[in-house]
């Protein structure tokens, strides 16, 4: 595999916190890892550091390869890396796997302190803004007082804004990618059908299957089968596979017909051996909980009024999950604060999903930010 125009070979690290983190629930937390990765060198006065925040089944692979024979790179290797529009040869990049997350960090397949068993189900249900407060103590351990910028799409774009909103003085820019600054009735809805698939799968036992020796394997493809059509857009998957027929004809039973059901089941099928039933539901739950202006009576100008970052926000006319009216809803609400705003609006036939893809334009918009970031530290 040519990994010549990649980061090259990552190793993820673990970094272990023996501070207590108290959540938005009430409970608390006495110690968790973190797992992370990271790109480029922390130049002198650590002023070129970035933060990249994944999305519902990201994690911090980011960008690279974890071997030389690793065939698939990080999930946002297009965008990070020498020479990329988040250019490692300038920044120095951080990718984190949230709190509650299936791949390293402290979550339910991590070892309950209290019980020597994994949580389960008994990890609390954490919420973006305990995310971004274990993120700050991270960046500490690593000594970055001020993030250069914090940047994500989607799930990752809100944590963005809500580093923006709780630590103003720790963020340069924040670049909020086809997100929203709260999630609608209808992805409300869409989330809760996706949880009922796995809670109500004979296999997931109250959330603690590993104890059954059993996975809601059924639920979780299927939550997973929905989610994925609603991340992409009819134009996109109807220019892919149309009606085209897997046998060249009907089959008049309950199997594969179609191209497109093919695909979803292989996606399905993927997930589900790759991500935990239980960090699926709480990370869906951390969705359907941000809503940063309802400490501010609901008023979304009140609540950025204390930001000190200045915002790049971008969305795809073809995401209907989150729909361009909910980016400018955060635009609007930035520039009825007077605070300093980018809005860039791209054309896209892969729906919400045209974050993590190459559109030429969208990557030009990103790539002539991060020039212009990096003239404020003279890279």
């Amino acid at each position: 595999m040519n990994h010549s125009d990649s980061v090259g070979i990552v190793v993820p690290q673990s970094f272990a916190f023996d501070t207590p983190l108290r959540l938005q629930n009430g409970s608390i937390l006495p110690h968790f890892t973190l797992m992370v990765e990271t790109y480029g060198r922390l130049n002198a006065d650590k002023s070129n550091a970035v933060l990249v925040c994944h999305a519902l089944s990201g994690h911090h692979h980011v960008a690279g390869f974890h071997s030389p024979n690793d065939k698939h790179p990080g999930w946002w290797d297009n965008m990070v890396g020498p020479g990329k529009p988040l250019d490692t040869n300038r920044f120095f990049v951080v990718g984190v796997n949230n709190l509650g997350g299936s791949h390293g960090s402290s979550g339910p397949l991590s070892t309950n302190p209290f019980t020597g068993k994994a949580y389960g189900a008994d990890f609390p249900l954490v919420t973006v803004a305990d995310w971004v407060n274990s993120q700050a103590m991270l960046a500490d351990r690593l000594g970055i007082a001020q993030w250069a910028a914090v940047m994500g799409g989607s799930l990752g774009g809100m944590q963005a804004l809500q580093w923006a909103i709780d630590y103003p003085e720790r963020i340069r820019h924040a670049l909020v990618i086809a997100s929203a600054p709260k999630l609608s009735t209808q992805n409300i809805a869409f989330n809760d059908v996706a949880r009922q698939a796995i809670l109500t799968d004979p296999d997931f036992h109250g959330g603690h299957y590993a104890d059954h020796g059993t996975v809601p394997r059924r639920g979780l493809r299927i939550a997973r089968m929905m989610g994925h059509i609603t991340y992409l857009a009819e134009e996109g998957l109807g220019k892919k596979f149309g009606r085209q027929l897997r046998s060249g004809s009907y089959r008049f039973d309950y199997d594969v017909d179609f191209e497109v059901e093919s695909y979803l089941r292989y996606q399905g099928d993927k997930f589900a051996d790759a991500f935990d039933a239980n960090t699926y539901l709480l990370m869906t739950k951390a969705l359907d909980y941000f809503d940063p202006a309802k400490a501010f009576g609901h008023n979304l100008k009140a609540a950025v009024a204390g930001t000190q970052a200045r915002f790049f926000v971008a969305s795809f006319n073809s995401d209907w999950r989150f729909a361009p009216e909910r980016s400018q809803e955060l635009v609007q609400a930035l520039v009825a604060a007077k605070k300093p705003v980018q809005y860039v609006a791209l054309q896209s036939s892969h729906g919400h999903d045209a974050f993590l893809m190459d559109d030429t334009a969208y990557m030009q918009a990103v790539r002539i930010y991060f020039n212009n970031i990096a003239q404020e530290f003279g890279a």
